[in-house]
């Protein structure tokens, strides 16, 4: 294991071949590090399916809360990815277990998409439903006229939403004026850098309403442990040999350490290593935390060493 150098792996392959050794898991981010939108990522493919042929479990760990454990299974297998169902770790998955392991048995409003609702539809518990929820005429109208509270809603989940308005943060806020009730964010990634423009990340409609309501969510992606919890519960993977896999140092690397897992950042997504030689000058300690082990331009360079 190295001490948080970023070691180029490309310049050192004989300590990356005997550092393959020293994992037996590796959970690897998607988006920026397996694919980007619906196209693979040279070489990801060959060296997810060589990893697990050779004895390495490997599980899929995303923040995104717009599909389904089974649709991102889907879309894997389209891929070619020799993936199964309970090996993907979704936040819209964790969300729904984190309530069902509370019997939670309230109606939750949900700001987000249909991955979801429907994994709370999967273990039993209710929902508002998702979609627009527009400010049509002015903010009077709408509260003496539309704004109805149902009381059964007891906790408020917040994922990504194109149809994020006015009305739901002040639905949002309303609910979780309840002191029982529970507030929790899929995850707090701030945005999604394009080519020549900025789409605001969930973190940014989560940070609204936590303004709002006075209160901070549970955030249950990264760079937050509840979503390797399943697994450390069950004893499906020890930290100190496990891997994490990511493109972005202040969700997936910090992840990783604050598990206690080894760390690759790999340089197709959102960070690289002119990022990690930043941190490097800090003398923050919590700064250092977002600096990997190691370092691959792609996923796919680790294929020569697992040959």
């Amino acid at each position: 294991m190295f001490k948080r150098q970023a070691l180029n792996l490309l310049e050192h392959p004989e300590k990356a071949k005997s550092w393959i050794s020293t994992f037996d898991n590796v959970l690897c981010d998607c988006d920026g590090v397996l694919w980007l939108y619906d196209k693979e990522i040279e070489g990801s493919v060959k060296v997810v399916n060589r990893l697990k042929q050779i004895g390495k479990g490997v599980y899929f760990a995303t923040n995104n809360s717009t599909k389904t454990r089974p649709e991102f299974l889907e879309k894997a297998i389209r891929m070619g990815f020799n993936m199964k169902e309970d090996e993907i770790l979704s936040t819209a998955y964790t969300a729904a277990q984190y309530l069902k392991n509370r019997n939670f048995n309230k109606k939750v409003y949900v700001i987000g998409s249909t991955g979801i609702t429907k994994e709370l539809d999967a273990v039993g518990i209710k929902h508002t439903g998702v979609g627009p929820d527009y400010l049509e005429t002015n903010l009077a109208n709408f509260l003496n006229n539309k704004f109805e509270q149902d009381d059964e809603v007891g906790a408020v989940i917040v994922g990504f939403d194109e149809y994020f308005s006015f009305p739901k943060m002040t639905r949002a806020a309303s609910y979780l004026s309840k002191p029982n009730s529970i507030f929790i964010a899929t995850n707090t990634d701030e945005r999604f850098p394009m080519p020549n423009f900025v789409v605001p990340g969930t973190g940014s409609i989560v940070k609204a309403i936590e303004t709002c309501a006075e209160r901070s969510a549970v955030v249950m992606g990264k760079p937050n442990a509840n979503m390797c919890e399943p697994l450390l519960v069950d004893g499906k993977i020890t930290p100190e040999r496990t891997l994490m896999v990511g493109d972005r140092c202040n969700t997936d690397i910090l992840f990783g350490n604050n598990c206690g897992f080894q760390t690759l950042l790999v340089g197709t997504g959102i960070h690289n290593l002119d990022d990690v030689s930043c941190y490097k000058k800090s003398n923050d300690e919590e700064t250092h935390k977002l600096i990997p082990d190691a370092y691959l331009p792609k996923f796919g360079d680790l294929l020569q060493f697992l040959l």
